[in-house]
């Protein structure tokens, strides 16, 4: 146990987020720096639990407990073996993941939770600056070779392991750089791209070999594929949007996220002068509530728009726990994410009824009413309808499963119900030597949801490659996030 009256002499307390005014001028992380001596306070909030549901709240069964004892007293070198232990990236969930094992904390039953998530990254951080994050070569080499398809964090963690468990991995990605949604999806004000590209650079040294510009399915075929690799790994994420066919919506301004975040995201990067979707000067709409919708409007705001406003056709959560999610559930609340922070409208309970154009083709605004919810239908509320002006609408709906043409069609690979890639009990596809890992199995999901899967489908093709039983396999594919 760490301090063990921490938790009733401590408050919660959580880093300075930079000033408003100065943060949307750049795409520097949002948040400063916390200072240690804070940081172990925080870590010795932690009640060393009997039962630590904080494990049940992580998909991959981290070792909340061990590492908070160990920051608490000062042992930052064996903390960062601890959180590797089950953990490829946690300099990825550090600044990503929702935190679902703070709500599972039991200091949150009657109190604020664990700072968990900033003691983890404030661990993976130092260990970075000490030195302390080496390359794992393996010993020996399995003569195996292994293709590992998408290198999102899924695809990440699947390749890493069995890298290390000495298999030939290569990854292949067909954007131009290595790292998925990491790379160009997540904004940089949400995690900087110097936390991947250094994590690359270890895999490098392991022996991971990565391919970029490579479209599986188009410039390399399925035969290629199976015929030049022992197993492959299917790790292309949930990449088919959710759109909205009202009309209107070939009007000239109306775009998905996934359009608007890569080349904003490639400015911040260097690699674009300016993007061709800019909100500068615009009323952007955002619809769609959920973190992708967040990161559309923290965008925003550093590009100049001149409003912004995010519509969810769900009312507005409620601000604590329902008796809808008990503890240690993750709850439905209302959140308020640093994009939120810096400006703008949040309008609940709307639906959007038709684009508005004008004579050229372009969009000026959209249509909205009010609904009601009558059971499960959302019903429009007579007389509630208004126009809002937008010159830009991003469409920020999630993502109903993985693209199916190409790699997925050619492989001949089931789907599930949900029309996600079917796997069995070791994450194999129907296809002998193919395995799926993320969101393409999962459906749309957290990065530690990713991370997890990518470890257990790496030991299900090291059993399969090799019949033995050393990776660590911390999900199944049937587990599903506790919301």
């Amino acid at each position: 146990m760490a301090d063990p009256k921490g938790f009733l002499t401590t408050r919660r307390q959580t880093p300075t987020s930079r000033p408003v005014d100065i943060r949307i001028k750049d795409w520097r992380e949002v948040y400063e720096d916390f200072e240690r001596t804070k940081l172990k306070e925080q870590a010795g909030r932690c009640m060393d639990c009997g039962i630590p549901f904080c494990h049940q709240g992580c998909p991959l069964g981290n070792l909340i407990p061990e590492w908070n004892t160990l920051t608490w007293r000062d042992d930052w070198r064996d903390a960062i073996e601890r959180l590797h232990a089950t953990n490829n990236f946690p300099e990825f969930t550090g600044t990503l993941c929702p935190a679902p094992c703070e709500t599972a904390c039991v200091l949150g039953i009657n109190d604020d939770p664990v700072t968990i998530k900033r003691v983890e990254i404030s661990i993976i951080d130092r260990a970075w600056d000490e030195g302390w994050v080496t390359p794992k070569v393996p010993e020996t080499r399995t003569g195996k070779k292994v293709a590992v398809v998408g290198s999102g964090p899924s695809g990440l963690a699947a390749a890493q392991q069995l890298t290390r468990a000495g298999h030939s991995v290569v990854v292949f990605e067909r954007a131009d750089a290595i790292g998925g949604l990491l790379r160009y999806g997540i904004p940089e004000f949400k995690m900087e791209k110097h936390r991947l590209d250094r994590r690359l650079d270890q895999m490098r040294a392991e022996g991971t070999e990565f391919r970029t510009g490579v479209d599986v399915g188009v410039d390399l075929t399925v035969e290629e594929l199976r015929s030049g690799h022992d197993a492959v790994v299917l790790a292309g994420g949930a990449t088919a949007w959710r759109d909205l066919p009202v009309a209107g919506r070939e009007f000239a301004g109306v775009y998905q996220a996934m359009e608007y975040l890569p080349p904003a995201n490639r400015v911040a990067s260097g690699e674009l002068a300016e993007s061709p979707l800019s909100a500068a000067g615009k009323d952007v709409v955002v619809i769609g509530g959920g973190d992708t919708g967040a990161d559309c409007v923290g965008t925003a705001h550093r590009q100049g728009a001149r409003s912004v406003t995010q519509l969810e056709i769900m009312p507005r959560p409620p601000e604590s726990r329902s008796d809808a999610h008990p503890w240690p559930t993750y709850p439905m609340i209302y959140r308020v994410s640093s994009a939120h922070e810096e400006g703008g409208e949040r309008l609940y309970a709307v639906n959007t009824q038709e684009f508005l154009g004008d004579e050229d083709g372009n969009l000026r605004a959209l249509r909205l009413v009010e609904v009601r919810n009558d059971g499960g239908k959302f019903v429009p509320v007579e007389g509630t309808e208004r126009e809002l002006p937008a010159q830009l609408v991003l469409l920020a709906m999630g993502f109903v499963g993985p693209q199916r043409e190409g790699l997925v069609d050619e492989l001949g690979v089931e789907l599930d119900e949900r029309g996600n890639v079917a796997r069995d009990s070791s994450f194999k596809t129907s296809v002998d030597n193919v395995f799926v890992a993320g969101d393409m199995g999962r459906g749309q999901s957290l990065i530690v949801w990713a991370i997890a899967e990518g470890r257990s489908a790496a030991a299900g093709v090291d059993a399969f490659l090799t019949g033995r039983d050393v990776l660590p396999s911390p999900i199944a594919p049937t587990d599903r996030p506790m919301s």
